[in-house]
């Protein structure tokens, strides 16, 4: 199922690991290890599965490898979410608009891909 021309949501998702990599980092200078370790591991899990969403064996696995990343779009959501709630944690509302920018298209990505089965 693989197409090699640009694909927004492989290219979004790309970019908001990288994005979520330097937070992580920033947390861990300021010694908030715990959260920045769960953030790192979801934030950039999304991307991960998109990506293998490209090589589906089948519409019903490209929908599954979707589905996971949704998954770890919300759990990266309750993770950014703490941070923002958290006294002495930096903001992190760029994120969390690129999240929903992530989370809106893998929503449609989903529902159109399960019209055509």
């Amino acid at each position: 199922m693989r197409n090699d021309r640009e694909n927004l949501i492989v290219k979004l998702s790309l970019e908001f690991a990288l994005d979520i990599i330097s937070y992580t980092e920033l947390l861990e200078s300021q010694k908030k290890y715990v959260i920045a370790r769960q953030l790192l591991k979801s934030g950039t899990s999304i991307g991960a599965n998109v990506r293998e969403a490209q090589n589906a064996e089948s519409k019903a696995d490209f929908i599954h490898k979707i589905k996971i990343a949704a998954k770890e779009v919300d759990e990266t959501e309750y993770w950014l979410t703490l941070c923002e709630l958290s006294i002495n944690y930096s903001n992190p509302d760029n994120l969390k608009e690129k999240l929903l920018s992530i989370h809106n298209i893998i929503s449609k990505i989903i529902s159109t891909s399960k019209k055509s089965i």
